[in-house]
């Protein structure tokens, strides 16, 4: 009988491959069924549908000039050639409410993923190499968040020249605080795992460290927060443009259209100001009840 080696064992494929692909892979399933297992959160991806295809696919159907103005059309009240009515400009206000929800959804979506990202990484990074560091990084985070949110976007909104990158770079830049903190904190727990303290004796870097073992990890708190945060950025941009800091015309969102929708709203022209005040109501439930959901789905709340 001859002699075979017992295979090497390798801990690292165990590590990456098995346990926390594993584990990352069952979350993101979790994260998925949310959306049809949960009431809330079926209930929020039936909404999210509905304002996508109201917004991306209603002007193929619904085509409107909303560059050229129509001094013919200012201000007709809801009709049948006009079911929302027409602004100051001329500009039907159905077209233009499905044209206000494409750069509020766009905006919304990048500046969440930006601040996702950032925070994501900023957080993980903070929460791993511990010590001074992290006591450093955690009190710039705690300064910028005791600056009015608001107060600050103004005042950078004021600075740069407003346009569709800017927003998003702005809002993204400024949103990434609350996922750092958060990630931060799963960061404090999981460096102290048996995978990772084993990854750690077999000289992962740093970076590997952060990026294939903390991270996915901490894939439930990330996703969660990022339904959220686009939320919140639509929010923001709602009232950066209410303010007069939204995307320069022809283009509009949602909050220029509240703030055109208030100078009439004296004169009796309800439609200039309700119809964008439920698409945003509407589209920030949506995504909170996404957010809901998973977080029922994934059990993260007791």
């Amino acid at each position: 009988m001859s002699f075979r080696p017992e295979p090497e064992m390798r801990l690292e494929p165990l590590l990456d491959g098995g346990a926390v692909r594993g584990r990352s892979s069952r979350r993101f399933e979790l994260a998925r069924s949310a959306l049809f297992g949960t009431k809330l959160g079926s209930v929020g991806f039936s909404l999210l549908v509905f304002m996508t295809v109201f917004c991306f696919i209603g002007p193929l159907l619904y085509r409107t000039n909303q560059v050229s103005t129509n001094i013919n059309s200012i201000l007709l009240p809801p009709g049948w050639h006009h079911p929302l009515g027409t602004d100051g400009n001329g500009y039907d206000q159905l077209g233009r409410l499905m044209l206000g929800g494409q750069s509020s959804l766009e905006i919304g979506l990048l500046a969440s993923l930006l601040a996702t990202v950032v925070g994501a990484l900023y957080g993980a990074v903070a929460g791993y190499l511990g010590g001074l560091a992290d006591s450093i990084m955690m009190r710039v985070v705690d300064t910028l968040l005791s600056i009015p949110g608001l107060l600050l976007l103004l005042v950078l909104a004021s600075i740069f020249t407003v346009n569709f990158i800017m927003l998003v770079l702005i809002l993204g830049l400024l949103a990434w605080l609350v996922p750092a903190r958060l990630v931060r904190g799963e960061t404090l727990t999981l460096r102290t795992r048996e995978f990772v303290q084993a990854a750690r004796l077999m000289g992962s870097g740093h970076t590997r460290m952060v990026t294939r073992h903390i991270l996915p990890n901490a894939f439930a708190t990330v996703v969660v927060n990022a339904t959220f945060q686009v939320a919140d950025a639509i929010l923001a941009l709602s009232a950066l443009s209410f303010l007069g800091f939204g995307v320069p015309p022809p283009a509009t969102n949602w909050g220029s259209m509240l703030n055109d929708g208030v100078d009439y709203a004296a004169t009796g022209s309800w439609w200039l100001l309700y119809p964008a005040g439920i698409a945003i109501i509407a589209t920030v439930l949506a995504f909170n009840f996404i957010g809901e959901g998973i977080e029922e789905s994934m059990g993260i709340r007791g």
